[in-house]
């Protein structure tokens, strides 16, 4: 008597009673979707909803492949019809490839059916089933190579021979698995797993794909170790009809620290890309050697696919070491470029940062004397030499140390206008304090200039610990005075924990028996004895009007005024400035200038 389950199974077998799931991969690099996997599902609310307990039956009443069949069909149908980015990924069981009954091209045909070009199609073989006969699957993998589509190594590291898989395969994606993702920054084990897999991906030029992520920590992690593809509930869910825009991701991946980073960054690393001409992967080494000869200045050449996405760099001095060698041109004047080239060159978008790129650079040790290559919406732009970077960067952090103050090493007078006007001119909304200490010159000489020099130094580190999670510009006028740049609305709050911090911290600097009376007596200009209170700040906070406000020194002016009003009061006091447009007659005094 057959079960309920097997008569549920025939009927959606039947029926073609399937529903198919979308999750989004992401491409951390270039912000922008790798493609995504169809998960199917059985018949809503029944006891083979859940895809594990579905093809657990299927396999074992021996219908794994006509199961299989129906979820690609839907699969690949639903894909075309959401019109979906990227690339397609379709989960395979070695059972279902090998079985004899299985038809032979069917995904392809069905591809042909829907309009669905094969070099979209990632076939994910799953690792977690034993395979008895490895060759057989091998050339069942070969055959739909041949086909068109791409290879993916899914769950690498839950189940059975991962590594040799890998070998034999030679895959062109590896998916790990989840159990190796999950708190992943709380393991060494985990985290060293994951190093060599990623330096074998390096040596087979495998693209390894992280999935499971459900924590922006372990999201993190990934980023630093160099995993560029991500999947995870964190990022998105499945659904039917998933999202195709960047929006949640992008809030989810930006670093609020990072924010400002856009204004006050100088140039983006297209700016330094050489227009060198690439050659195809079908050039032979003797071709790309005679480019080489043509121009003796030609130390690297990119080699691209038939869409000029870049897949390796080719050296001069790698290609001419091998001709150099007996037998070097006979062995290799008819091969394929692809035979020589470096297969993990650093890629990077023209709008990555400079900052950001010489951290990849630095992190992975790249030679100094190579090139990386940039992309633009992920074909290849051109090549800028390692030396140019870090030469150019090195000249931007000569400059910024120029104008920094030598006591904090905080940015300067040119740097904090510099980050208003690139405020103004991009029309982004944001907020201005000036922070002034109270009593300093009295402190100054009852204390010593030492401890007037680590009393500011304090103020220092107090602020860019408070506005560290913020996006937020600190900058040092000069003396005792500061101003910050607040690009989000949580300027009044940051302000009141920065007098908050700095009245705890700065009693430090202080006698107890000063600390206690709250003050200390000290001669004032006059030679008459006052009283001077503990050290206090003084914040003016400003909103400018993006409509009037013109520059910076606009903007500054309103801020001097708003510290005025604060210093009126005896305590610390914030003072929130509801003037947003400059006076009249600063206006007319730049006008004039």
């Amino acid at each position: 008597m057959k079960s309920s389950r097997t008569i549920l199974l025939n009927t959606i077998i039947k029926e073609k009673a399937i529903s198919t799931l979308f999750q989004p991969i992401y491409d951390l690099a270039r912000c922008q979707i790798l493609g995504f996997e169809a998960l199917s599902r059985g018949i809503p609310g029944s006891s083979l909803e859940s895809p594990d307990k579905l093809f657990a039956i299927a396999s074992q009443q021996e219908r794994l492949s006509e199961l299989e069949i129906i979820c690609r069909d839907s699969a690949i149908k639903q894909f075309v019809s959401h019109n979906l980015p990227g690339k397609l990924f379709l989960n395979v069981s070695p059972k279902a490839l090998l079985d004899p009954s299985h038809p032979k091209g069917e995904t392809r045909h069905l591809t042909e059916i829907y309009g669905l070009d094969p070099k979209r199609v990632v076939i994910e073989v799953t690792e977690q089933d034993k395979v008895d006969d490895a060759h057989l699957l091998l050339s069942t993998i070969t055959h739909y190579r041949e086909l068109g589509f791409q290879i993916a190594i899914d769950d690498l590291g839950a189940g059975y021979s991962g590594l040799r898989k890998w070998s034999e395969l030679c895959p062109d994606y590896v998916k790990v698995d989840r159990y190796f993702i999950d708190h992943c920054d709380q393991s060494v084990v985990k985290r060293e797993f994951l190093k060599s897999i990623i330096e074998l991906a390096k040596a087979t030029s495998t693209k390894v794909i992280a999935e499971g992520i459900e924590r922006a920590e372990e999201l993190k992690l990934i980023e630093q170790l160099g995993i560029v593809n991500a999947q995870g509930f964190l990022l998105a869910k499945p659904e039917m009809k998933p999202p195709t825009e960047l929006e949640v991701f992008k809030s989810l991946h930006s670093d609020p620290s990072a924010v400002p980073g856009r204004f006050e960054q100088s140039m983006a690393i297209g700016w330094l890309a050489k227009d060198i001409n690439a050659i195809h992967e079908c050039t032979q080494c003797i071709d790309a050697h005679r480019l080489f000869e043509q121009d003796r200045n030609l130390a690297s050449i990119a080699v691209v696919n038939d869409v000029r996405e870049p897949i390796g760099l080719l050296h001069r001095d790698q290609l001419t070491e091998v001709f150099a060698a007996p037998y070097g041109h006979a062995l290799f004047d008819k091969k394929s470029v692809i035979k020589l080239m470096d297969k993990q060159p650093l890629v990077v978008d023209e709008q990555q940062e400079l900052d950001s790129v010489s951290k990849q650079i630095t992190d992975h040790e790249f030679d100094i004397r190579r090139h990386i290559i940039i992309t633009r919406n992920g074909c290849y732009l051109g090549l800028a030499p390692l030396r140019d970077i870090l030469k150019h960067i090195t000249e931007e952090k000569i400059r910024h140390a120029q104008h920094a103050n030598p006591l904090t090493m905080l940015p300067g007078n040119v740097a904090i206008n510099e980050a208003i006007e690139q405020r103004l001119r991009s029309n982004h909304d944001f907020s201005l304090a000036y922070i002034d200490l109270n009593h300093f010159k009295q402190f100054n000489d009852l204390y010593g200039y030492a401890s007037g020099d680590s009393v500011i130094k304090l103020l220092a580190e107090v602020t860019m610990d408070v506005c560290a999670h913020s996006p937020s510009f600190v900058g040092h006028i000069g003396g005792d005075d500061f101003m910050v740049v607040f690009d989000n609305h949580d300027a009044q709050a940051l302000c009141h924990e920065i007098i908050a911090e700095f009245e705890t911290k700065s009693t430090a600097f202080f006698t107890p028996e000063h600390v206690n009376a709250g003050g200390y007596w000290a001669t004032n200009r006059e030679g008459q004895k006052q009283f001077v209170p503990l050290l206090t700040l003084s914040i003016g906070l400003v909103r400018p009007d993006l409509q009037h406000c013109f520059n910076s020194h606009q903007v500054a002016a309103l801020a001097t005024d708003a510290k005025k009003e604060a210093k009126r009061y005896r305590n610390s006091y914030l003072f929130v400035c509801n003037r947003r447009k400059p006076t009249v007659s600063t206006v007319r005094l730049e006008n004039a200038g």
